[in-house]
């Protein structure tokens, strides 16, 4: 494949440093961070506490700024935006799934998925049809009328997941999305995650879980800071790294 009939980057991390504090207090959380994902790739990052991977999942979601490097975001340079810009691209780029599901109780799962959307000005009747579609891709248009207290852990979590989709974002960034599920509701999880990696959707996911960082078509290890590894187990060519996709990088930049 060319470089430029390739997929296109969704992610391109360039140096990223992140220090916290100031004099003998300071903590560098990440040391120089490049890396690059393309368009339909499913990437786990895994690393211990302290690793730097709640850092750089802060910054990939647009939550949290690097104090030097450079982050573009579907060829948008993120540190050149301010607040109401980078809310934009949060709410319409970036589908968020987290550990605790941040579903809003006493409100049914359509509502849920809807939310998204009310935001960024989408009309009544499109919201609908958008999140039933969406709830219908992670098997649960039956259950749209349920409140969160109604539905199990697995399926309040593919309930989020339905909500990460709704406004067809660029990536669907996950934290730790098993973290509060057992080991029946992590399979059905995964099994969406497997789904939409099948159908093109780009996926980041922050895991400690081996067994999660397992199914993913690429896993990145963190170690004080640092990419220590990164491994492709999908058999596909690499193509992950910032440096063994310059010459990409730079056809497309012509």
């Amino acid at each position: 494949m060319s470089a430029l009939t390739g997929p296109k980057p969704v992610l391109d991390v360039r140096e990223l440093t992140k220090v916290y504090g100031e004099g003998e207090a300071i903590v560098q959380a990440l040391r120089g961070v490049s890396l690059l994902v393309t368009q339909g790739d499913y990437v786990a990052i895994m690393g211990s506490s302290g690793s730097g991977k709640s850092t750089l999942m802060n910054i990939l979601g647009c939550l949290d700024v690097p104090s030097r490097g450079q982050y573009l975001l579907d060829g948008v340079d993120v540190s050149r935006l301010n607040e109401n810009q980078l809310a934009l691209i949060r709410n319409r780029r970036i589908g968020f799934v987290f550990q605790s599901f941040n579903l809003i109780p006493r409100t049914s799962a359509m509502a849920n998925v809807e939310l998204p959307l009310a935001y960024a000005g989408v009309k009544s009747a499109e919201r609908r049809r958008r999140a039933m579609a969406a709830l219908d891709r992670v098997g649960l248009a039956d259950r749209a009328d349920h409140q969160p207290n109604q539905l199990s852990g697995g399926q309040q979590q593919r309930v989020a997941v339905a909500r990460a989709l709704v406004t067809e974002p660029a990536l669907v960034l996950a934290d730790e999305p098993t973290g509060n599920l057992d080991s029946r509701s992590t399979d059905d999880v995964l099994a969406v995650f497997d789904q939409l990696s099948e159908a093109g959707r780009t996926i980041v996911l922050i895991t400690h879980e081996p067994e999660v960082g397992d199914r993913a078509k690429r896993l990145i290890k963190l170690f004080d800071g640092q990419i220590s590894s990164d491994v492709r187990q999908d058999g596909a060519p690499h193509g992950g790294r910032l440096e063994d996709q310059q010459t990409i990088l730079m056809e497309r930049l012509r």
